[in-house]
């Protein structure tokens, strides 16, 4: 099946339409986007987080917000948030791609045809092996989502035929360069309610597994899920997981780039773990061609990486039909992505703990009342579209002070 083909599933009894009215058939169909405006800004973060580090990273978490204005007046909000460190797309990028080649295409179109704008935006930045600027494609697609949802008075656990989803519990990060540091920060996690603790690993076997050792021994009753984020090369991927395995991680995460398809082959043939991609997977299509590849057990999901909720709902409903694990994980999500992303896997009912880090390391947000996170434990918001309201002023404030301003009169 190609692109094209795709999204034509997507928008049947699996996809969008299969849970939301056709265009024509209420009376929300006649309204059309109006306008659509951005917001470049970075949130100020505490710790120590390796995708957050150098001149861009220290100054925080780059987000472009998307506010998208119906001509009836009703407004939703997404966020696309990229990051430099772990994909090719950055705060410039994501702004000049969401005004000059997104908004173009999107405005006069109608909000509820979330398949159509998806198509829309295709034709407008082409793919490359894999959806063409996902991350800031996220940002639309939640603004719609958002919506879309105000407009029919719906959650999304509503949208797509759900039951509302409740608590998540939440994973806490260890992210450490030295093994000195592990246990003051689980200690602070502990301290925040935190029992589940995720570990960043790689490249360097020795230490990961030292690093797994200490944590599963300071947290023996954790779900402990190691990260490498694509730093091993196979040989000493195929060394680190029985390593791992034996020093008490539970699952594998992205050891290898995507592209190393005859390594994870080799490692999910080794079964020393259960082996997850992430980065690679940004297309329903490319999950489906994995899996027919014998690549993996599952999938590290994450909403903001692949083009938004459109496309990680699919990702989440193959995993479902092909018997594959799926976890929850993030991009160091703030409130509006984190808002969506809670919702999601509250309403497809997130079994493990969540790799939402948002929380940990961020100390600022743009709404009006905060999301309700509590002693590691999250809430998805239950109010129409992604159940959460967007103070504007903050927004502005946030983006002048953060110099977000500079990159729109650029």
């Amino acid at each position: 099946m190609n692109r094209r083909g795709f999204m034509k599933t997507c928008a049947g009894a699996a996809g969008v339409w299969g849970l939301l009215p056709r265009p024509g058939t209420s009376d929300e169909s006649s309204v059309k986007i109006a306008r659509i405006d951005l917001f470049p800004l970075r949130y100020p973060m505490a710790g120590y987080f390796k995708f957050f580090t150098g001149p861009h990273g220290s100054a925080g978490r780059a987000a472009v917000l998307v506010k998208i204005t119906a001509d009836n007046g009703t407004v939703g909000w997404g966020q696309a948030l990229p990051i430099a460190k772990w994909s090719y797309e950055t705060l410039e990028t994501a702004y000049v791609v969401l005004r000059d080649y997104y908004t173009p295409v999107l405005i006069g179109r109608d909000p509820s045809d979330i398949a159509g704008a998806h198509a829309a935006m295709e034709e407008a930045v082409a793919p490359g092996f894999s959806t063409g600027m996902p991350i800031s494609r996220a940002g639309i697609d939640l603004a719609l989502h958002d919506l879309t949802g105000r407009l029919l008075k719906m959650s999304l656990a509503q949208l797509w035929g759900r039951k509302s989803g409740g608590a998540l519990i939440l994973s806490w990060t260890v992210n450490v360069q030295t093994i000195d540091e592990i246990v003051p920060l689980m200690e602070e996690g502990r301290r925040r309610g935190y029992r589940n603790f995720n570990i960043k690993v790689a490249p360097d076997p020795d230490f990961d597994a030292r690093l797994a050792r200490e944590v599963r021994q300071q947290a023996p009753e954790s779900f402990l899920w190691a990260d490498a984020n694509g730093g091993y090369d196979p040989a000493t991927a195929l060394t680190a997981a029985p390593r791992l395995a034996d020093a008490g991680v539970d699952v594998l995460e992205a050891p290898l780039r995507p592209n190393r398809i005859s390594g994870y082959q080799a490692l999910k043939r080794q079964g020393a773990l259960p082996i997850l991609m992430d980065e690679g997977v940004v297309s329903p299509l490319d999950l489906e061609e994995f899996i027919k590849l014998d690549m993996c057990d599952g999938v590290a999901m994450k909403p903001a990486r692949c083009g938004g909720l459109m496309s990680n709902r699919r990702q989440i409903e193959l995993c479902r039909e092909h018997g594959l694990l799926w976890l929850g994980s993030g991009l160091t999500d703030p409130d509006i992505s984190l808002a969506a992303t809670l919702g999601l896997y509250a309403a497809y009912g997130l079994e493990k703990p969540a790799a939402l880090n948002g929380p940990q390391f961020l100390t600022a947000d743009v709404l009006k009342q905060p999301l309700r996170i509590e002693k590691g434990i999250a809430y998805a918001p239950t109010g129409p579209g992604l159940g959460v309201e967007v103070d504007e002023t903050k927004v502005k404030e946030l983006m002048k002070e953060s110099g977000g301003d500079r990159l729109i009169q650029s």
